[in-house]
């Protein structure tokens, strides 16, 4: 995956439409993710951490996309736990994981 395709992915991925099948529109609509989609996101934000190394500017488009990944997306899970949904067992971790590489992107580390 390159850095071009990998913002896209991001940015695709943080669309909440309900008529979509991204990331966040399936936790907003109580499902659990497709399979290899926390994959094919974890991948994209190596791959555009990789990318955004020595740089010190983020594209506003991809930076909402991050933020929307790693804050919604918890805050999504969170509020279907609550309400007893029945989560996949990794779904934590997964969030858990896309908030540090969310992080080490905003920090440069």
């Amino acid at each position: 995956m390159d850095y071009e395709t990998a913002c896209r992915l991001l940015i695709d991925q943080s669309d909440d439409n309900l008529n979509a099948d991204t990331f966040l529109a399936r936790l907003r609509q109580d499902k659990s993710p497709v399979p290899g989609q926390v994959t094919s996101i974890l991948l994209a934000l190596k791959v555009v951490s990789e990318g955004l190394k020595g740089q010190t500017h983020i594209d506003r488009n991809l930076a909402n996309a991050l933020f929307l990944l790693s804050s919604e997306g918890r805050r999504l899970f969170d509020a279907g736990l609550r309400r007893s949904l029945d989560c996949p067992p990794l779904l934590n971790e997964d969030l858990e994981r896309i908030a540090i590489a969310v992080k080490t992107i905003f920090s440069g580390v």
